[in-house]
């Protein structure tokens, strides 16, 4: 039975992978950790209360809850799946840091879709810049969402710029600029409104065409049972820093 000790466990995404967790065979989750409400596991209000043994910790909490994670991650020796985004450039360099000592997967998305996404754009991209397409990213989540542009994405454009060999630039706002488009911007447009769960488009214009990559989220449970099949990956693996493309294959 794989332990699992669930950090957020009483927001949103905790309440979608408790109910995931509980309608599995081969899961248990040990422990949560968030600073209010209640489950049927006992919930701790910060890691260092929470002493239960388990196998990895899963999270989906917010950006200023992670360092403590990370350094109770670090004390425990627990594979780390994080999953929560917007995370500054300090706390992605204590992520890397905690990899070379642990195990820890991170990923902006966890769903199969989006990481084939991911693999599709830069492909598209490797064709379609050579030849003169502008490249646009658009992101929905609902309003409730604190971080924009999403963690998906930056991972999208982190994505295609790789694979055009890291010279084009993120534009997140035209509103100040008279000016045309330069070619080597990547523009990442965030809308929030209502309960969508989350849509993200790439578009690449063309002179007369353009093509479109979309993915549409319908529910939170896509994310949730990436998380489990990364925490059934991540346990017992030894230190390093892995991705959703290490579970897909």
């Amino acid at each position: 039975m794989l332990r699992i000790i669930l950090h957020g466990c009483c927001g949103a995404m905790g309440k979608v992978v408790t109910r995931v967790a509980a309608d599995s065979d081969d899961i248990i989750i040990a422990a949560g950790i968030d600073r209010q409400g209640t489950a049927e596991y006992p919930v701790y209000r910060s890691c260092s209360e929470c002493r239960e043994e388990a196998d990895v910790i899963v999270d989906f909490s917010t950006a200023a809850a992670v360092d403590e994670l990370i350094e109770y991650a670090g004390e425990r020796g627990i594979p780390l799946v994080l999953c929560t985004t917007g995370l500054s450039e300090e706390q992605l360099g204590k992520v890397n840091e905690l990899s070379l000592k642990s195990a820890v997967l991170r990923s902006a998305n966890m769903s199969l879709g989006i990481n084939l996404l991911l693999k599709l754009a830069a492909q598209a991209a490797q064709v379609l810049a050579a030849n003169g397409f502008d490249i646009e990213i658009t992101e929905k989540h609902h309003h409730r969402k604190l971080d924009a542009p999403s963690g998906t994405a930056i991972a999208i454009a982190d994505e295609i710029n790789s694979a055009l060999g890291g010279e084009y630039y993120y534009k997140y706002d035209r509103s100040q600029q008279h000016a045309a488009r330069d070619p080597r911007e990547i523009g990442i447009q965030s809308l929030r409104g209502g309960n969508i769960v989350g849509e993200h488009d790439v578009y690449f214009c063309g002179q007369d065409e353009i093509i479109e990559i979309k993915h549409t989220a319908y529910s939170r449970e896509i994310f949730a049972n990436g998380a489990i099949a990364a925490a059934r990956f991540l346990a017992g693996k030894g230190p390093g820093l892995y991705s959703m493309a290490d579970v897909i294959g």
